[in-house]
């Protein structure tokens, strides 16, 4: 099994002192190749991720705690804005359909209530 056709991965990315920031999110298989997730623009995986792209994905539970066994991937991430978001949004309502669905409201009464859309995407490389 790839990757990508996991339902959750801990992401591990590094903090510019080099300390480690492992976190627990969904992932999908884009278009094109590669992977991805999206998250709030002002989230502490995003600062990281522009320090430092490098990153491992490993198979996990919901919470995080890794699957036992499962392999550790390295990858490049990279934050993309804008219209490379949709491919990822509707990736993500494809696989995730009830729940991620229900997080694609959410995010757009949020911006209406809050702010002008704030989410971005992240796009792995293998």
């Amino acid at each position: 099994m790839d990757i990508a056709d996991e339902k959750y991965v801990l992401l591990t990315t590094t903090r510019r002192n080099g300390a480690t920031v492992a976190t627990p999110v969904w992932i999908v298989r884009l278009p094109g190749g590669g992977a991805g997730f999206t998250t709030d623009l002002d989230s502490g995986k995003v600062k990281r991720i522009r320090n430092r792209p490098e990153v491992t994905l490993q198979p996990c539970a919901a919470r995080g705690a890794p699957r036992p066994g499962s392999a550790v991937v390295t990858a490049t991430a990279e934050v993309v804005t804008g219209a490379d978001v949709a491919a990822i949004r509707n990736a993500i309502a494809r696989k995730y359909w009830i729940l991620g669905n229900m997080f694609r409201v959410a995010a757009g009464v949020r911006r209406l209530v809050r702010h002008p859309d704030e989410t971005c995407g992240i796009r792995f490389t293998f």
